[in-house]
């Protein structure tokens, strides 16, 4: 599959073990170069923007040595809640804050991904719904302790156990909300 692909070296541009391993179930030889990028964006930049952007700004990183060959596929997820866009947490305080603001509530997930070659730019981003139920300080801190959510926007990962008792409903991709909407990325992928 993917066959218009052949000519590139795909580089996927992100630290994210998920990302990795859901981009290496559509069947894609790539490799890894994450670059550091800082994630800081405009004030006033709406909320569901920012994964766009982020994705965007992490892509530009790389054009100053892109090659003609290369395809660098970027993506930022941020997790929003009552206009509040929830990050990666700082430290365990933020992690639990995080936690207990989601429980019994619905939020956005919102992940943004760009496709850049020397050639052409794709950018997209993708909005899944999650429905929490409420959970306990000691279930947050449970989760906390043996997860360590401390790289994943929100303080979860929907594929470990918070997701297991606390996610009840979604609407949208799943996918998405572990950090690739791959659905999209290979609708992309195959018309770019």
């Amino acid at each position: 599959m993917l066959e218009n692909l052949k000519e590139y070296n795909i580089v996927l541009a992100s630290k994210s073990p998920r990302r990795r391993e859901l981009l290496k179930e559509l069947g894609l030889e790539f490799e890894i170069n994450a670059l550091s990028v800082d994630e800081d964006y405009p004030a006033d930049l709406p909320a569901d923007q920012i994964a766009r952007y982020l994705s965007e700004k992490k892509a530009d990183a790389y054009l100053p040595t892109l090659s003609d060959k290369e395809l660098i596929i970027t993506a930022d997820t941020v997790v929003i809640c009552d206009d509040a866009v929830l990050g990666k947490p700082k430290d365990y305080a933020d992690a639990m804050h995080m936690l207990m603001s989601l429980s019994g509530r619905c939020h956005q997930v919102v992940t943004g991904v760009t496709l850049l070659s020397a050639q052409k730019r794709v950018s997209f981003s993708v909005s899944t719904e999650v429905y929490f139920a409420e959970i306990s300080e000691d279930e947050a801190r449970y989760y906390v302790d043996h997860y360590s959510p401390f790289d994943k926007a929100g303080a979860y990962g929907i594929q470990e156990w918070i997701g297991y008792v606390a996610v009840h409903k979604i609407e949208g991709s799943f996918y998405n909300v572990m950090g690739l909407p791959l659905h999209q990325l290979y609708k992309e992928l195959k018309a770019f």
